[in-house]
């Protein structure tokens, strides 16, 4: 009876505090490589969205003789304004949804990235030569954009490979800090990525990015490969595609638009 009474009696509280310590020890680590796997997926993901956003971009072009206008905080994810002219958020705006027909979108419209942050969008609107291009808007308006021809490039958009840069300002790279040419980029589709930089004053490659959300004057943005926090410029991990000019006007000429 004794014997019984030993095997029935069960587990100690001393025994179960340690299969539970064990256990959760054992979750800890799974949860670890899941969460960056998940991350991994939704960077991929927000990828392919951007990527397929600027698709939409140009097929846009291809169908109005001009690419739209940024959708601004209060359009409810149409261009800003409908129908495009002069935009309001040239520099500070998100993609147009709306005119794209592009989703997945927030409640409010929004194209969305696949963590769930709003899709930004930039478009150019100075062109050079000022003397031959004439015309404003250059790019939002099929008029001017078919007047202006091909001679008249992209005088304002810049990407740049980092903040940090001698001479980098809201309307230059600085010294030795372009990725592309000047009067190359047209449009620019980019996510902040998983987090925002709004509240980090370290991240200022990420600040550069939005920086002008409050005014519409920077058109200098940042974009490199992911980086840790401490890393110079800070943190980063915005996601970033651009359309260049000669992109633009060849998908144009191939139909039949433009010259």
């Amino acid at each position: 009876m004794q014997l019984a009474f030993r095997r029935a009696r069960g587990f100690s509280l001393a025994e179960i505090a340690i299969v539970m310590v064990i256990v959760g020890l054992l979750i800890g680590g799974l949860l670890a490589p899941l969460a960056a796997q998940m991350d991994q997926r939704d960077f991929s993901d927000t990828q392919k969205r951007i990527e397929y956003a600027n698709e939409l971009l140009l097929g846009f072009a291809i169908a109005n003789g001009r690419l739209p206008c940024p959708a601004s905080s209060t359009s409810n994810g149409d261009e800003s304004p409908a129908g495009g002219g002069t935009c309001t958020n040239n520099y500070d705006g998100y993609l147009p949804a709306k005119a794209l027909g592009m989703q997945p979108t927030d409640t409010s419209g929004y194209a969305l990235d696949a963590f769930n942050n709003r899709i930004r969008y930039a478009l150019s609107k100075i062109v050079t030569p000022a003397g031959t291009c004439t015309g404003s808007p250059p790019f939002s308006s099929s008029t001017n954009l078919k007047a202006n021809g091909l001679q008249c490039l992209p005088a304002d958009l810049l990407v740049c490979s980092g903040s940090q840069a001698s001479g980098f300002t809201r309307t230059s790279c600085g010294t030795s800090n372009s990725l592309v040419n000047a009067n190359t980029v047209v449009a620019i589709v980019f996510s902040a990525g998983k987090t925002s930089a709004a509240s980090d004053a370290a991240r200022t490659d990420e600040l550069a990015n939005t920086d002008g959300l409050q005014t519409d004057s920077s058109a200098t943005f940042v974009y490199h490969t992911p980086t840790p926090s401490g890393a110079t410029g800070g943190e980063f991990d915005d996601q970033m595609v651009w359309i260049s000019a000669g992109l633009l006007y060849g998908r144009m000429v191939s139909a039949g638009i433009l010259p």
